[in-house]
């Protein structure tokens, strides 16, 4: 069993930074390919970013590309998302994901990210 806790969201204001984290406690996530997502208020969850096992590949939305960055430390059993150049439409909860190429997933509780114009 894999539980992730994120951290790391809060209230910015538009243009500045936020990092967040998604730590696991059990197994180690070094099998798993992670992931963040996001639910805006009356929206459906949306695919943010995606790192490979060994964070050789990533993988973003269009509406993050350049201003996120998704990466992960295995020895820490951490992944993380630094957002950049935060816009008042990233405002939501920001979800990370375990998955295997399977069917197996795992999901954190959430955090919220709110940005202020």
């Amino acid at each position: 069993q894999v539980q992730l806790v994120e951290s790391g969201g809060g209230r910015m204001q538009a243009g500045g930074s936020l990092r967040l984290s998604c730590a696991s406690s059990g197994r180690t996530l070094s099998t798993y390919i992670m992931g963040w997502f996001r639910r805006a208020p009356g929206k459906e969850r949306e695919f943010v970013a995606e790192i490979t096992r060994g964070g050789t590949r990533t993988y973003y939305a269009d509406a993050v590309k350049g201003r996120f960055t998704i990466s992960r430390d295995n020895a820490e059993n951490t992944v993380y998302l630094q957002m950049d150049s935060l816009k008042p439409e990233d405002t939501a909860v920001y979800y990370c994901k375990a998955r295997t190429t399977g069917s197996t997933e795992y999901w954190g509780q959430g955090t919220q990210v709110t940005v202020s114009s």
